[in-house]
């Protein structure tokens, strides 16, 4: 099943974790509409923009493989609503050029410059929450072996 003309559902729901594991990742109804929506509102237009491809490394979580990564109780990835993107997997174009299309032309609910420099981030962070799109931009950061963000 396609999200959108470029993004499949299978692509934002294998884990590797879920396989080692036997974790049933299957988005429920509510979850698929969550995820066309990210898909047509931001991975489309992002995809379409540059015309290569784009590597989700991150879609949606069922709560058992969040609880297995140790991601937060609170990650809208549990609801279908992020994703996290990846230039370096194919190339092409680098992460800063995502997050800075992102930032500049499309609604968007949470994105996070996550990590790596000052220059490109080690992957992309976005959320779409229709109708409920904060525009709230982050960056991630190590601080005592704990993340934490600041606004940009």
């Amino acid at each position: 099943m396609m999200l959108s003309k470029n993004l499949s559902v299978k692509e934002v729901t294998k884990s590797a974790t879920a396989i080692k594991y036997g974790i049933n990742n299957e988005p429920t109804i509510e979850h698929l509409e969550n995820l066309k929506a990210v898909a047509e509102n931001i991975f489309q237009p992002v995809r379409e923009r540059f015309g290569v491809p784009i590597a989700v490394t991150s879609g949606y979580r069922s709560g058992a493989l969040n609880d297995v990564i140790g991601g937060s109780a609170a990650s809208q990835h549990c609801k279908g609503q992020a994703l996290d993107l990846d230039a370096d997997v194919f190339g092409g174009i680098t992460n800063a050029d995502i997050f800075n299309f992102i930032a500049d032309h499309l609604e968007f609910d949470q994105l996070i410059w996550e990590f790596g420099t000052n220059e490109n981030p080690a992957w992309v962070h976005v959320s779409y929450n229709k109708g409920k799109n904060r525009g709230e931009s982050l960056m991630a950061y190590k601080e005592n072996r704990h993340t934490r963000y600041k606004h940009i």
